[in-house]
């Protein structure tokens, strides 16, 4: 498929295509016709399987954000119901079942990862004229279904064949691996989704990675069926970086969004060190930059592919977490890369005074502020030279630490390798 902006009558279109957003539609000439006309409404399904989404999510909440911008309205949809089941798509094995309490506090917790991104309604109302994006838990009508009444009405317009065809299960089917029938029911659910958001709030785009196209191709087909209505489906590319590795993963784990989970200061790190050739295609999915600078800093070589690279970390930082702590990122990176700046926005752990009078191990401070796993792992450091205190290299594991390592500002700086570092404030 050939997509070309210019030819594009909606903003929306024009904008997803020209920033790399799309890689699949069903209905390109139907989508840009909806997409030109009053206020589209589009939505895109999140799971609430861990107490934050990961940069691996943000392409998704960038694709909501373009659509509001372009005039039309975002639904976040939460999976409180569907969530029960857990996503098999694009899975090797089956997904731990959480509680029910385990769900909600998921839910609360995501919620604000959203917030940065998009203009809610006041008080979450829907007001189909309005560009305001509203967040909606499909809780509110899975957990009313009744199961005979399901199949009877719904199950009937999907057929095993088809079903077993789709690549995720043929995969697990194919390496003899467990694909349970709760499992097995979720597309049913994702389809019966998007119906219901046609019916109740006239949604007619549903977006999602590329993996979801299966889910989505359902859930248009159940709609067409059930409720008449032509509706739109959107997928994104996988998003992988220059050297081929998955987008958000790094040696220390997802890349998440939760301040408390990733502080602003390692989310700058990440997207400082993002791939030379990435920067410019990461610019245009993850920022609102315009394609003139995004152009300028394409063309970088040297040492100005840093500056582009700061330029990213500044403003994909500031999106999320605001431009003060965006500032404060870069200073605390300065602080350790240059031994300018400060190190205030540089994760940060207390330690009390007496300690420093009595001597604190150099192991012990590197536990405490999550650089390593263990103090084992703290001496494999040291005796590896990864370790730098005051950006001095820490060869003595029995190195104990005192008052004096002490900047005037009653802290100091540990480093493990290039990547990880932290703050120690005498308090």
């Amino acid at each position: 498929m050939t997509l070309d902006p210019s030819v594009q009558t909606s903003a929306f279109l024009r904008e997803m295509i020209g920033r790399g957003h799309i890689y699949q539609l069903t209905d390109e000439k139907g989508l840009d016709a909806y997409a030109a006309s009053g206020v589209p409404t589009g939505y895109i399904g999140f799971d609430a399987t861990a107490k934050s989404l990961h940069v691996g999510s943000l392409v998704q909440i960038m694709n909501l954000r373009r659509l509001q911008q372009a005039g039309g309205k975002p639904i976040v949809l939460m999976g409180g119901g569907t969530t029960k089941v857990g996503d098999p798509t694009d899975k090797e094995k089956s997904r731990p079942i959480l509680t029910v309490e385990e769900i909600a506090a998921n839910m609360a917790l995501i919620k604000k990862n959203f917030e940065p991104f998009l203009m809610f309604a006041p008080g979450n109302a829907f007001d189909p004229k309005s560009t305001d994006a509203i967040m909606i838990d499909n809780a509110e009508w899975l957990d009313r279904i009744n199961y005979i009444e399901f199949l009877r009405d719904y199950g009937k317009h999907f057929t095993i064949n088809k079903m077993i065809a789709q690549e995720t299960v043929d995969r697990r089917l194919r390496n003899n691996e467990p694909y349970t029938f709760l499992e097995f029911n979720y597309m049913l659910l994702q389809a019966y989704d998007f119906m219901e958001l046609a019916r109740t709030y006239d949604c007619r785009i549903q977006m999602g990675g590329s993996d979801q196209w299966g889910n989505i191709v359902n859930g248009i087909d159940l709609t067409r069926r059930i409720v008449d209505k032509q509706v739109f489906g959107v997928t994104t590319p996988l998003i992988t970086t220059a050297s081929g590795g998955k987008m958000g993963k790094t040696a220390d784990g997802a890349v998440w969004l939760n301040p408390e989970m990733r502080s602003p200061f390692d989310y700058w790190q990440f997207w400082r060190n993002t791939e030379d050739a990435d920067v410019a295609r990461f610019m245009r999915l993850f920022t609102d930059l315009p394609e003139s600078e995004i152009s300028e800093h394409a063309k970088a070589e040297g040492a100005a592919i840093n500056d582009a690279k700061n330029r990213l970390a500044d403003v994909a930082t500031g999106m999320l977490h605001g431009e003060e702590e965006a500032k404060k990122a870069a200073a605390a990176a300065e602080a350790v890369f240059k031994g300018g700046g400060s190190s205030e926005g540089m994760p940060t752990f207390e330690v009390e005074r007496a300690k420093l009078a009595a001597g604190y191990a150099i192991t012990d401070a590197l536990v405490a502020a999550a650089l390593v796993d263990s103090k084992g792992d703290a001496r494999r450091q040291i005796a590896g030279n990864a370790v730098k205190l005051n950006g001095e290299s820490v060869t003595d594991e029995k190195l104990l630490m005192t008052e004096a390592v002490l900047d005037a500002d009653g802290t100091a700086r540990l480093s493990v390798g290039k990547k990880r570092h932290a703050r120690l404030k005498a308090v």
